[in-house]
């Protein structure tokens, strides 16, 4: 049986999902995309993000480096690496099994 869909296996495919199409991005941008694409619907907090980009990329599925950003300020950009993508097809697969359980019980109920 695969490991239950919890807050960090969302966090990992929204991250994952954002680099794999938007390429380079730093925190800030990731967290932007996330609340812009969902219309406002989802907010992930420095708090939830930061260590979940710092697991990922113990993990080796994103790169980080630091570069200086058009205001001048340094900033980490992370880049999603080979091993992010085959993972990034295993959370999709974890997230569409998911959501299949939550249909088929709102269905029956």
């Amino acid at each position: 049986m695969k490991t239950p869909n919890t807050a960090q296996t969302a966090i990992d495919l929204l991250v994952l999902t954002i680099l794999s199409r938007r390429g380079p991005l730093h925190g800030y941008g990731i967290a932007n995309a996330i609340q812009s694409l969902s219309a406002e619907a989802l907010k992930v907090e420095e708090g939830s993000l930061y260590p979940a980009l710092h697991r990922m990329e113990e993990l080796g599925w994103i790169s980080a480096e630091w570069q200086v950003t058009e205001n001048k300020r340094r900033a980490r950009l992370y880049t999603i690496s080979r091993s992010g993508l085959r993972q990034l097809e295993s959370e999709r697969e974890r997230w569409n099994d998911f959501r299949t359980g939550v249909t088929r019980v709102l269905r029956l109920a």
